[in-house]
C-alpha cells in the first residue's frame, strides 16, 4: 500500500511515451492490464512456472533474447514470484546489471523493503515510492 506498483505503472506508461524501444511489465496476475498502455507487454509470470531465482534470471534473459528492441523491463511483486535472501538480492542485482548493460536494457524491480532495509551495497540503486493522497 505504499505506492510501489503505481509508481512502476506510471513510470512504464511515461517511458513508453518518451522512449524508442519496447517495454515489458512482469507481474503475478493480470490485474493491471487496463492501467498499462496497451503497447506495453504485460506478462503474467505465473503462467511460466518461474519458481527460483535461476529460473527468474533465465526468464529475463529469454525475454531479452527474443526482443532486441526491449528497452525496459518492470517487475512488480518479485517476492511473490520467488523468495530470496539479501545475499540472493545482491547476486541477482549483479547478474541483471551485467546482462542489462550488455544488451542496453533497463530493469526495474519492485522490492518490498525500505531503502534503509536494503543491503548496504544496493542502497544507491534503490528509490522509495510513497503513496501521496
Amino acid at each position: 500500500g505504499s505506492g510501489k506498483t503505481k509508481w512502476l505503472i506510471d513510470s512504464a506508461n511515461e517511458e513508453f511515451k518518451t522512449g524508442n524501444g519496447n517495454i515489458a511489465f512482469i507481474d503475478v496476475d493480470d490485474d493491471h492490464i487496463f492501467s498499462l498502455d496497451f503497447n506495453i507487454r504485460l506478462i503474467n509470470v505465473t503462467e511460466y512456472k518461474v519458481r527460483s531465482l535461476a529460473a527468474f534470471y533465465g526468464f529475463i534473459c529469454g525475454m531479452m533474447a527474443m526482443d532486441y528492441d526491449l528497452e525496459k523491463i518492470y517487475v512488480d511483486s518479485i517476492y511473490k514470484i520467488v523468495e530470496f535472501s539479501d545475499e540472493d538480492l545482491i547476486r541477482i542485482h549483479k547478474d541483471l546489471t551485467e546482462i542489462s548493460e550488455e544488451h542496453d536494457t533497463k530493469i526495474y524491480l519492485n522490492i518490498d523493503k525500505l531503502t534503509s532495509e536494503m543491503p548496504e551495497s544496493l542502497r544507491e540503486f534503490s528509490e522509495e515510492a510513497t503513496l501521496v493522497k
